[in-house]
């Protein structure tokens, strides 16, 4: 391709890509925004916890009566209001009380606030034996809780409640893998990509391998991040200096196309090598917590028949 082709259809290809641009950009803006409330909520959820934990409520909370007693209700009657996500998936006819993703935002929040609220019912502190049994399922109910919310994420990469399967994660990769016209510029950086590809983020052999490449992976992707990036600037140059003028004008708007391109590529295999073991370990979960969540209620049921009886 001669220079005069080459500075046709550079701009051509920014051209029709600049909406497709500007809509990627709108989405990582919301989504900027969106993955900021998680963090705002967990260090507000955080500090409630440590102020309860050093403010002396037994001075103010009896959870007998009063304000404490009205806690303890208001966090257990929470904790039986989860029930009504799993019936809203489950049950067809419940569609009417609104969609599965806001019931799913609903059940995290409950999720966590009725613990809170019976934690300072109880002064964070334990007390008779039953109270005891019902406070620590709760603790254990909610900390498999949040357990099973990061392997949701890593499994479904979502915050709304929907969902992907192995096979739109794959072909998600592949559509990537097919969008290389945009590295025709830069020969060699595609085998670049995917060396690093294969020697990061590709699942290695062996039961104990696999196990440390799942628990690695947020390192592994920094890793491959900061080599992609190293590649690409080093056949940006090698472009510049080998091509026309042409290529120099637009070395940066192709050094941010190839980054997009692999950062994009890199995420999509690291889901689909880590998606079964994911799926593994989310099938593992569900065993476990539903009966803790029912071991849950019953020791809250025995617990309220205990203080209104004795």
């Amino acid at each position: 391709m001669n220079a005069a082709a080459k500075e046709v259809v550079i701009p051509q290809r920014a051209a029709a890509s600049a909406p497709i641009e500007a809509a990627r950009a709108r989405f990582a803006a919301a989504s900027r925004v969106r993955l900021r409330w998680p963090l705002i909520w967990t260090v507000v959820v955080a500090a409630v916890i440590y102020w309860g934990m050093h403010a002396h409520l037994e001075r103010y909370i009896t959870p007998q009566r009063g304000i404490g007693y009205a806690l303890g209700i208001a966090g257990g009657s929470m904790m039986l209001l989860l029930l009504l996500y799993s019936a809203r998936k489950r049950v067809a006819w419940l569609r009417w009380l609104g969609a599965i993703p806001v019931w799913f935002e609903i059940h995290m929040f409950l999720g966590v606030v009725g613990p809170i609220l019976v934690l300072f019912h109880a002064n964070f502190r334990f007390g008779a034996t039953n109270s005891n049994v019902a406070l620590v399922s709760m603790l254990v109910v909610a900390a498999s809780g949040v357990i099973g919310r990061y392997i949701y994420t890593r499994l479904h990469a979502h915050l709304d409640g929907s969902e992907d399967t192995l096979e739109q994660i794959k072909a998600a990769g592949e559509r990537l893998r097919a969008q290389s016209l945009s590295m025709e510029f830069l020969p060699g950086l595609l085998d670049s990509i995917g060396a690093v590809e294969q020697r990061l983020i590709e699942t290695p052999q062996g039961r104990i391998a696999r196990s440390t490449h799942l628990l690695t992976g947020g390192i592994r992707m920094a890793r491959a991040r900061h080599l992609v990036r190293r590649e690409i600037k080093t056949a940006v140059r090698r472009a510049v200096l080998r091509e026309s003028p042409v290529i120099a004008r637009h070395a940066q708007r192709l050094a941010d196309v190839a980054r997009r391109y692999a950062y994009r590529r890199l995420d999509a295999g690291r889901r689909v090598t880590e998606y079964k073991a994911y799926a593994r370990m989310f099938s593992w979960w569900h065993v476990l917590h539903i009966p803790l969540f029912f071991m849950l209620l019953t020791a809250g049921i025995v617990h309220v028949i205990a203080i209104n009886l004795y």
